[in-house]
């Protein structure tokens, strides 16, 4: 995928970020799960954490024993990976912490503008993660999902928004996927074809703490939860997830060179 010259993209976002200021900021760094509740324990295996130290940056998706994906937004210089939590706090068997061989942000990622194209990164782990029941990667999607699908979105972020309130167990939520149209409506100027909206009429919606978790649909990987609005759960402004489909072959390509 070739990436598109940034000018207009970037006289676009300072626009919009002028009209938004009024009306609230765009959603912090680390993009909960609003209108959730604790997932069954261990019923999204591929579910990872990232942490800097004891400290959450954000969620992840494990889709082969090397390999997690993530938001290109989630990248420090050091942090770790938690395979098989439920409870951050009491463990139960399964948590593996893996530390991490390489960050690798999509090519055409720009970290120090505030668009959110290509908002994707593998992570090689040092080392293999054991899989079993309760830690197994996740399918990608061969196929871009459509307006109207049912979604499972999960993470540890808050669940109570603009105030800041982190769970201790996973947390999932259902949503829908959005129409491209009606996404772009809802951020005029900001979504791009790499990009999908999901959303629900009760304001299901993640969070800060989320970023980099997944959006699974009929048991597939759909999307990296990226970026939405400030306060979350606005049932007119849906999430915004990287659109996985738009992206298998850089991911396979890149995986397959450092294998």
């Amino acid at each position: 995928m070739g990436c598109p010259p940034p000018a207009a993209v970037w006289i676009w976002t300072f626009l919009l970020l002028l009209l938004e200021a009024s009306a609230g900021h765009l959603r912090a760094q680390e993009p909960k799960v609003l209108e959730g509740q604790e997932c069954q324990a261990h019923s999204q295996p591929w579910q990872t954490a990232l942490f800097q130290g004891v400290r959450l940056l954000c969620g992840g998706v494990l889709i082969d024993d090397h390999w997690v994906l993530t938001a290109a937004h989630c990248k420090k210089e050091k942090y770790t990976v938690h395979l098989g939590e439920h409870s951050l706090q009491n463990k139960d068997g399964p948590e593996q912490k893996m530390s991490v061989a390489q960050s690798i942000p999509h090519p055409c990622y720009n970290s120090s503008s505030e668009d959110r194209s290509h908002d994707l990164m593998l992570v090689r782990l040092r080392g293999r993660a054991s899989l079993g029941p309760k830690v197994k990667p996740i399918k990608l999607a061969d196929h871009c999902p459509q307006a109207g699908q049912k979604c499972t979105i999960s993470g540890w972020g808050t669940i109570t928004s603009p105030q800041e309130n982190f769970p201790d167990a996973l947390n999932c939520a259902q949503v829908k996927i959005v129409s491209q149209k009606l996404c772009e409506d809802a951020y005029p100027g900001r979504v791009t074809d790499s990009m999908v909206c999901a959303g629900d009429i009760s304001g299901a919606d993640t969070c800060q703490g989320d970023s980099g978790g997944p959006l699974v649909c009929d048991g597939v990987l759909q999307g990296i939860t990226s970026w939405g609005s400030d306060p979350c759960g606005r049932p007119e402004k849906p999430g915004v997830y990287t659109k996985i489909c738009r992206y298998l072959d850089w991911i396979k390509k890149t995986m397959s060179r450092r294998a």
